[in-house]
């Protein structure tokens, strides 16, 4: 079982490297067998499906930043309260509310939950 800080450490690498668009770095993250997990839709993704979707947040929106509200290290792993706020190719703002609760297995994560409302992800979409 990771310690307190290893989890917050592993959270800490994973939300900077989505920042950054490094999708290799997120990719080493995940555990090989990891599972994503969305609240909108009840249904896991593969790390593999992950990364693509995430190499296509980081095509849509620029200067990407996680303003975290909340980061704790829970049993196992973290979770994470936070909004996501970047530059739309239109030039117009968005941000994003979202909570990201994680189980951490030897510096990796091996299951992410992602809980926000997929309607506030819609100016991805344009």
């Amino acid at each position: 079982m990771e310690s307190p800080t290893e989890a917050t450490d592993v959270a800490e690498r994973f939300f900077r490297a989505v920042e950054k668009g490094d999708i290799d770095e997120v990719g080493q993250v995940y555990a090989p067998s990891a599972r994503i997990w969305h609240n909108f839709s009840g249904r896991s993704q593969s790390a593999e499906e992950n990364l693509k979707v995430l190499g296509w947040v980081a095509h849509k929106l620029s200067n990407r930043r996680y303003d975290v509200l909340r980061r704790v290290a829970i049993p196992g792993g973290f979770m994470q309260q936070h909004v996501l706020r970047g530059t739309l190719s239109d030039g117009s703002d968005f941000e994003m509310p979202a909570c990201i609760v994680c189980q951490v297995a030897d510096g990796r994560i091996t299951l992410l939950e992602e809980y926000l409302d997929p309607a506030q992800a819609e100016g991805l979409r344009a």
